[in-house]
C-alpha cells in the first residue's frame, strides 16, 4: 500500500466520527461488548494500543463485532504492525515514525497513521506521501494554538491529534481546518469498564458522537 493510499484510507476513517476512542484494555473478555457499546454510541472506529497482553485478543474480538473498524495503536516496530495484522487490525497508528515501520506497514498493506509532534516531522511524512498523520503527544506539544499554526505552512496535511483530548478540549481542535477528527481515552474510562457500565460508555459516545467539526479548506 503506497502512502498515498495509506493516508486516504485513514482520512476515510477519520471522516466517519469526530472521535476515536483510544483503548487500553487489560482483559479482552469484554472486548466485543465495549466494541459494541463505542458503536451504537457512534463511535465506530476503534483504536486498540498495543500496551498490554490483552491488546491483541481483544482486537480479535472487536473486529467481529459489526460495523466496528478496529486498528492497533502504540504500533513501534515492524513486528507490532504484522501482529496487529494478523490479530485482525483494519488500521495502525503510532506515536511517531520510522522508516522501517513505514516500510513494514506498506509492506503488508496496513494503514498507518504515523505521529508527528513537529514542523519538521511533518514535512518528512508529507514528503513520503503521509498526508494523514498523528499530531502526538497534542497538549504538551503546544496544543491548539501550536497545531494552528502548522496548519498555516503545511495546509495539505490533516492531523488527528491525540493526548490529553478531553470532551472539554476536543471542540477547540475540532473546530481547526487542519483537524480530522481527534483521538480521546475519555470516552472508555477505565472504571466504566471494570464496572461492566456500557450504558455509560454508549452515552459518553453518543455525547462525543455529536461534537461539531469543521470542515477542510477547498482544495485541501
Amino acid at each position: 500500500m503506497t502512502p498515498h493510499a495509506a493516508s486516504a484510507e485513514i482520512l476515510r476513517l477519520c471522516q466517519m466520527a469526530p472521535v476515536i476512542p483510544v483503548l487500553t484494555i487489560d482483559d479482552a473478555t469484554h472486548a466485543a461488548a465495549l466494541a459494541r457499546a463505542l458503536v451504537a454510541g457512534g463511535l465506530p472506529v476503534l483504536e486498540v494500543t498495543l500496551r498490554t497482553p490483552a491488546a491483541l485478543d481483544a482486537i480479535r474480538a472487536m473486529a467481529r463485532v459489526p460495523g466496528a473498524w478496529v486498528g492497533a495503536g502504540t504500533v513501534i516496530i515492524p513486528d507490532d504492525a504484522a501482529a496487529a495484522c494478523n490479530a485482525g487490525a483494519r488500521f495502525a497508528v503510532s506515536p511517531g515514525a520510522t522508516d522501517r515501520l513505514l516500510d513494514a506497514c506498506e509492506g503488508i498493506d496496513l494503514p498507518l497513521l504515523p505521529g508527528a509532534a513537529t514542523a519538521s516531522e511533518a514535512m518528512r511524512l508529507a514528503e513520503r506521501g503521509y498526508s494523514a498523520q498523528k499530531f502526538f503527544p497534542a497538549e504538551p506539544s503546544g496544543g491548539v494554538s501550536a497545531l494552528k499554526a502548522m496548519g498555516a505552512p503545511l495546509p495539505q496535511i490533516r492531523f488527528c491529534p491525540t493526548g490529553g483530548i478531553t470532551m472539554q478540549n476536543a471542540p477547540d481542535y475540532l473546530g481547526l481546518a487542519n483537524v480530522a477528527c481527534v483521538g480521546g481515552s475519555w470516552v472508555a474510562p477505565s472504571d466504566a469498564i471494570a464496572a461492566l457500565d456500557w450504558n455509560r460508555i454508549e452515552t459518553l459516545a453518543h455525547s462525543a458522537a455529536a461534537l461539531p467539526r469543521r470542515a477542510p479548506e477547498p482544495g485541501v
